[in-house]
């Protein structure tokens, strides 16, 4: 009966939340041109309402489940529209750039994270929302490193700004520096944030940057992957220097299910799955679709959870660690392009 009751108490907030991502999507959709996603809309719409009223103790329960479980279930679904035999498909050229935004954004973002002070968590989800993919890997990662919703939010925040600065910037200095379509694509696919961020700056230029920008940023989604693994293992690591510094034995309950988190194996699971081709295409899809409507939903509930007043506490230097990373990654992306000589 007392789970029963339990599982009743987390209705409201749920559903709530679900009703924000759908008015998100709506919005999204009538948009004649995709600047924003639906998960920057739910975030900012439940931003907005907790700072005209704080969501009451009926709905605090089911926003927690929503902004920390059924976010761990849009991660896992995720898996199903990954599949690593598109790494072959575009080939070793979009790889080798990859590798140096990756670096560019972990390695630079440890050094100005330190600079400006800012907490490590916040930094890496900064980091890997200019390196990777935007939201999605924020939201693979947070839960990993058990980072606060407030982080979360200002991660989100930061990345979409500076999509919407590359979305019109890059189809201007594309066609003045006189691109390829093949070199835009490259420089749009591994620059740009988000992917329908991607998808608006690529096909601004022309219909085949935009084909081949959309490959591009599907290929360095997935590492997500290696990403999510090892800052599992930092995250373990840092648990067990906490605990040994307050004199806990944690080696004996030391096991590889607290390494990789359940939801980041079946995450894998899943992938590994879809790369055998072992899931049909329209199945593939449909997990897909749901994937990103309750990443939305657990967006929008990280929202009702997070108030701007919270957000100033960080100060301007969050921004400034994202906008440093980010001109950081448009630089070297064109850079290793040219000594490949695809420029």
């Amino acid at each position: 009966m007392s789970k029963v009751k339990g599982i009743v108490n987390l209705v409201p907030g749920f559903a709530l939340a679900l009703v924000i991502a759908a008015a998100a999507k709506l919005l999204e959709s009538l948009l004649p041109i995709k600047l924003i996603g639906a998960s920057v809309i739910a975030l900012f719409i439940g931003m907005i309402i907790n700072s005209i009223r704080q969501p009451s103790e009926l709905f605090k329960g089911g926003l927690k489940f929503t902004s920390k479980k059924i976010l761990k279930f849009a991660i896992i679904l995720l898996g199903a529209s990954l599949n690593i035999s598109i790494v072959l498909q575009v080939g070793k050229m979009s790889l080798c750039v990859m590798c140096f935004t990756l670096l560019t954004c972990f390695g630079g973002g440890y050094i100005v994270g330190k600079l400006l002070k800012i907490n490590w968590k916040l930094s890496n989800l900064i980091s890997a929302g200019t390196g990777i993919c935007g939201g999605s890997a924020i939201a693979a990662i947070a839960p990993v490193i058990d980072a606060d919703d407030t982080d979360i939010a200002y991660s989100m925040s930061a990345t979409f700004l500076f999509d919407m600065a590359m979305i019109l910037l890059f189809p201007v200095i594309g066609h003045s520096m006189g691109l390829s379509d093949m070199a835009y694509g490259l420089w749009a696919g591994t620059a740009v944030n988000d992917t329908s961020s991607v998808v608006a700056a690529g096909y601004a230029f022309s219909e085949a940057a935009g084909d081949f920008a959309t490959m591009v940023k599907l290929t360095r989604t997935l590492s997500i992957i290696p990403t999510v693994i090892i800052f599992a293992l930092i995250s373990a690591r840092l648990k067990r220097k906490a605990a040994a510094g307050i004199g806990e034995t944690v080696k004996s309950n030391f096991n590889i299910a607290k390494i990789f988190p359940w939801f980041i194996l079946g995450f894998l699971a899943l992938t590994a799955v879809n790369s055998f081709g072992l899931i049909p295409e329209s199945v593939s899809l449909g997990m897909k679709n749901v994937s990103k409507f309750l990443m939305v939903t657990a967006l929008a509930a990280i929202g009702l959870n997070t108030s701007f007043k919270d957000m100033k506490k960080s100060g301007i230097a969050p921004m400034i660690h994202g906008f440093i990373i980010s001109a950081l990654v448009v630089i070297v992306a064109i850079a290793v392009e040219w000594f490949m000589g695809i420029v």
